[in-house]
């Protein structure tokens, strides 16, 4: 992070990176299939707590609630990294590829919560239209949050998306 911070993305390479770190590109590959992917290694825990934010609702849970327990539980794990998240979303606005990895992700996370949705018997198309709309005020929450100073928890920029989107839906304005 503070190598792309300090010359751009585009610029910096693996050896600098792992250099840096103190390892061997040959250490670096194993853990990391190229440069992209060290911005994007927390994926898998997000997903995670997503997907078991969904799983741990009780079974009678309406799937807009649902799926807002679920944030919930993945902006839990945003807060105490609120400075490096902001780095990271700066390095990411500045790179039209990374950009594109970051919507790749965010279907991703979509897509593994309408499947979490449909093993708790959500049908389609509420399943898809439920986690699509949980990762669109995921991400509006989160840009929102990072533009702050971190006095406010992700969780809370997450329960005025869902208001606002639910007023949206009612035909009122958020």
């Amino acid at each position: 992070m503070e190598l792309y911070g300090e010359r751009g993305y585009e610029q910096t390479t693996v050896t600098e990176i792992a250099k840096r770190a103190g390892l061997t590109e040959r250490t670096f590959f194993r853990h990391y299939a190229d440069k992209r992917e060290v911005l994007f290694a927390g994926s898998a825990l997000l997903q995670e707590r997503l997907v078991g934010g969904l799983a741990g609702a009780p079974p009678a849970t309406p799937p807009m609630d649902a799926v807002a327990e679920a944030l919930q539980a993945a902006a839990a794990v945003f807060d105490e990294r609120h400075e490096q998240a902001r780095r990271r979303q700066r390095i990411i606005m500045a790179n039209p590829e990374l950009q594109e990895r970051e919507l790749v992700k965010l279907a991703s996370l979509a897509a593994a919560m309408a499947e979490a949705l449909r093993a708790r018997g959500v049908g389609e198309p509420a399943a898809s239209l439920a986690a699509e709309a949980g990762i669109a005020v995921f991400k509006v929450a989160f840009e929102r949050w990072i533009d702050t100073l971190g006095v406010r928890g992700l969780g809370e920029f997450v329960l005025e998306g869902l208001a606002g989107l639910e007023s949206l839906m009612a035909g009122g304005r958020p």
